[in-house]
């Protein structure tokens, strides 16, 4: 749909005729040959020779007529398009460390490993934050920032799903990956600061004490949900028989409650594939995604083409006294 920005401007477009009237005129030309002593030869009158002739008046009068088109901004709207509001600055961070292989998850009745879990149900978390920013740390000896805060939830998720085991190596830095989120989450907006961090066991490596980072984040407003994943029972085969064990027992419990309680999180404990979809479901209600139903519609500014239109014009209005002139000489002449 076609319109103008500033409709009002199109009131200056009279303004030339309005001055022309109101301010005094110049002196009239003399409408009188010139004779010079030798015969048969005159000047062409100066009635002839207007300055001002008629069609540099109207070339004139059309640059500023275009002038002020385009001094009204006219712009084609397009249909409306709705578009995510700015809602919560979510950062993942998993754990990539060696122990996220233990086969205690299942995926379609199948045994998988944790990492595997967290891929699937994960991407699915990612798409219902639609509204949300969201960004991906992975951790494991080191933190690294995958991907940073983005509306782009489809990429974020293809970078989970293609993560792997010991990409950021075997052991486990969670005082770095909560240290890492702070700094990416600080700058951002108060009460949409949220970090989910999933981990099975226990701070190994890093360079920043968990103590520590969990006192950052609690100093910047950040708020901290964790999620402990990992069977507490898995039987396993070896050469004196089946035996139950507890492949969660390096799991830091007490340290994830502290992280989520001093940052005004919650903590949660996933020891399936259903308690960890629930999970995710837990917090898509604690945080709520933003409103999507907000629309916008596209503007493409035209003042451009009037704009060049009116150059143009003004351009010619300058030339046509030349061309007059030139073609007026001859004929002054031959009428001599």
């Amino acid at each position: 749909m076609f319109e103008l920005a500033w409709p009002w401007l199109l009131l200056a477009l009279p303004a030339p005729l309005i001055l022309a009237r109101l301010l005094p005129r110049a002196p009239g030309w003399i409408a009188t040959a010139l004779h010079l002593p030798h015969t048969g030869f005159a000047l062409p009158q100066q009635a002839e020779l207007s300055p001002v002739p008629r069609l540099r008046s109207a070339f004139a009068l059309l640059a500023w007529a275009l002038l002020v088109f385009a001094a009204a901004r006219p712009q084609w709207l397009g249909p409306p398009e709705d578009v995510p509001r700015s809602g919560r600055d979510l950062l993942l961070a998993v754990d990539t460390s060696g122990s996220m292989s233990i086969e205690d998850m299942q995926l379609g009745m199948q045994p998988a490993p944790r990492f595997s879990a967290i891929q699937a149900i994960g991407s699915d978390f990612i798409r219902r934050r639609a509204g949300d920013r969201v960004g991906l740390i992975l951790f494991g000896t080191r933190a690294y920032l995958l991907v940073p805060l983005t509306f782009d939830l489809k990429t974020v998720g293809k970078q989970l799903a293609d993560a792997t085991i010991g990409l950021a190596g075997r052991e486990t830095a969670i005082g770095d990956a909560l240290g890492l989120a702070v700094k990416r989450l600080r700058d951002r907006p108060e009460e949409q600061r949220v970090l989910v961090l999933l981990t099975d066991g226990v701070n190994t490596a890093g360079e920043l004490d968990p103590r520590k980072a969990i006192d950052l984040a609690a100093a910047n407003g950040v708020r901290v949900y964790t999620i402990g994943i990992g069977a507490e029972a898995l039987r396993v085969n070896s050469l004196f028989g089946s035996r139950l064990v507890n492949p969660s027992a390096d799991l830091d419990e007490a340290m994830l409650k502290r992280m989520a309680e001093a940052t005004g999180g919650r903590y949660f404990r996933a020891r399936n594939s259903d308690e960890l979809a629930d999970v995710y479901r837990t917090i898509d209600q604690l945080e709520p995604v933003a409103d999507t139903k907000q629309s916008l519609r596209p503007i493409d500014e035209l003042y451009w083409m009037p704009l060049a239109a009116s150059i143009a014009a003004a351009s010619l209005a300058f030339l046509v006294p030349g061309w007059r002139l030139r073609a007026l000489a001859p004929l002054s002449m031959r009428r001599a």
